[in-house]
């Protein structure tokens, strides 16, 4: 017991040097159960009992990074570090965060760029990242191959096509989403504001920043306001294109979309997680019978019966998704899964109910 916990020990300083700590890539910990396990030939209860763990706990993680074995990257790593050979005399030493930010701003943002993937030859010192504005003519940057190991370790690109004589690999969801935290972070840095309710990192990796036009009810000019086009489906899928290359959803049936739902929160339909303190604070009729005043539930009491209109103008199976997905802001999946339609087909049905009820708002002039 005492020699299996003092070789993982020896274990876990050599691959903390070279892996990151946690993430979703090959992590330290799991890497030094790999390699007590197939270098040192620790059995896993054995390694089970020295950490405190069930045997099937330590059994996942040496599979884990036997899968990343496949990655002649990782392969290479796990090797130098004594996963064939024995512990090396001096191990690689991990990217400082500094040069690892300024690769990440470089080469991570050529990645995320559409059909942008990058090859590796065996024996390479540097690869290059080609993309789909040159029809992968020629690559638009060349990635060390020590940064793009980097990469690989905390998961941020992935191999996709491993052939005799280049490895490729592509973006993972985990580095687009490092890429929004590094950029927000610079912002942030950058910015002298210091407002108490701006945007962390981890808010902007789940934002899409664009601008939409609305209108002024006081003067009637259109203004272009910055907002989070991620906030509700119906605001990602219109930043998707079709087959032609015009986008999805025309400007019309998104602005009844918005509308549908402006009219729903006004009605204060959605379902209450607190106490209502309203009818405390909304002084009643102390007279019967004497005419009152026009009262803030009067406007809810009108958006509800527009929201009953416009739904009632759309039939059953179309006002169905259209509330969900516009009220709700339920994801098309989940509204395919309830519905038990298709996989694909909701944003198809999402289309035809968002052309009558433009037509029911107005928006568009009706057909016939």
């Amino acid at each position: 017991m005492a020699k299996t916990y003092n070789i993982l020990q020896e274990c876990r300083e050599l691959a903390h040097v070279v892996f990151p700590p946690d993430g979703g890539g090959c992590t330290a910990k799991d890497a030094a159960l790999y390699l007590a396990h197939t270098g040192e030939g620790q059995s896993i209860r054995s390694l089970a009992q020295a950490t405190g763990s069930h045997p099937s706990t330590v059994m996942r993680a040496v599979r884990r990074v036997e899968e990343k074995r496949d990655d002649p990257l990782i392969d290479q790593l796990l090797d130098n570090l004594g996963g064939a050979e024995g512990p090396p005399s001096r191990p690689p030493q991990p990217a400082e965060p500094t040069s690892l930010l300024r690769d990440v701003k470089r080469f991570l943002r050529r990645l995320c760029e559409p059909g942008s993937f990058l090859i590796i030859a065996p024996g390479a010192e540097k690869g290059g990242i080609f993309c789909a504005s040159n029809a992968h003519r020629k690559p638009i940057a060349m990635i060390p191959v020590e940064t793009a190991v980097e990469f690989v370790k905390h998961d941020w690109i992935r191999i996709t096509k491993r052939g005799n004589a280049s490895v490729t690999y592509k973006v993972t969801e985990a580095g687009r989403q490092h890429l929004r935290r590094a950029l927000a972070e610079i912002q942030q840095g950058r910015s002298a504001l210091g407002f108490a309710d701006s945007q962390t990192p981890f808010q902007a990796q789940h934002r899409l920043e664009g601008e939409r036009v609305f209108m002024d009810p006081t003067n009637g000019k259109s203004e272009a306001i910055r907002v989070n086009l991620a906030e509700s489906p119906l605001g990602w899928l219109s930043r998707r294109k079709g087959p032609d290359g015009n986008p999805f959803l025309t400007p019309d049936e998104v602005e009844a979309g918005e509308r549908l739902c402006l009219d729903f929160e006004l009605a204060n339909l959605g379902p209450q997680v607190a106490q209502d303190w309203r009818k405390f604070l909304t002084p009643g009729d102390r007279y019967a019978g004497t005419p009152r005043a026009a009262e803030p539930g009067d406007g809810a009491l009108m958006a509800r019966d527009r929201v009953s209109a416009a739904l009632s103008s759309l039939g059953m199976g179309l006002a169905d998704i259209a509330f969900r997905v516009c009220c709700f802001h339920e994801g098309l999946e989940a509204c395919e899964r309830r519905m038990g339609w298709s996989a694909r087909s909701g944003k198809v049905v999402l289309k035809i109910s968002l052309q009558p009820l433009a037509e029911h708002y107005g928006i568009i002039p009706p057909k016939g």
